[in-house]
């Protein structure tokens, strides 16, 4: 017996984004962006169909992630940020809560809010993750973004993107 599988394409037309990105960190965050832009606009993403929201550091993406979702105005959130181990443990208060809130925001609305916090012990790997060595983990948060909403299109029997948005926020015009 051969299973059904069910995935994703790889096709960005048609679909609206937001990057919710952090200005601590803004030499790496910005790279970070770049890259989930790139590859938004690698797979078809028209101009105007991405909107970013800058807010002061990463402990702030999560309630920004779900205003921005819960808004309808987005298919994804793209959330941005990078944290650093510095000499106490704050470091990890800021990133645990950064993860926990942005995977509450995507469970409370039911939109992929994709967490593209980079959590670092140095510098260098900071660096190296937004796009020197290790890739750019913003351009992989885009990809995986825009893979989730294909599937969960195909999840909806096909049916347009925006028309699950009106069913899941009719207060919304």
């Amino acid at each position: 017996m051969q299973p059904k599988i069910h995935q994703g394409m790889l096709n960005a037309l048609g679909f609206r984004f937001a990057i919710v990105a952090a200005r601590w960190n803004d030499f790496l965050t910005s790279k970070l962006i770049e890259g989930a832009l790139d590859g938004l606009q690698r797979l078809g993403l028209d101009d105007d169909a991405v909107e970013i929201f800058k807010v002061p550091g990463s402990i702030e993406l999560p309630l920004t992630a779900l205003k921005v979702a819960k808004s309808g105005k987005f298919d994804a959130i793209i959330c941005i940020g990078a944290v650093i181990r510095g000499e106490t443990p704050h470091f990890d208060y800021v990133a645990g809560e950064a993860s926990k809130g942005i995977a509450q925001a995507s469970f409370q609305t039911g939109i992929p809010v994709l967490n593209a916090v980079i959590t670092t012990d140095t510098l260098e790997q900071a660096i190296n993750r937004s796009g020197v060595k290790s890739g750019n983990k913003g351009f992989e948060a885009a990809m995986s973004a825009v893979e989730l909403v294909n599937l969960y299109k195909g999840m909806d029997g096909g049916k347009d993107a925006s028309d699950a948005k009106k069913k899941a926020f009719p207060h919304v015009v």
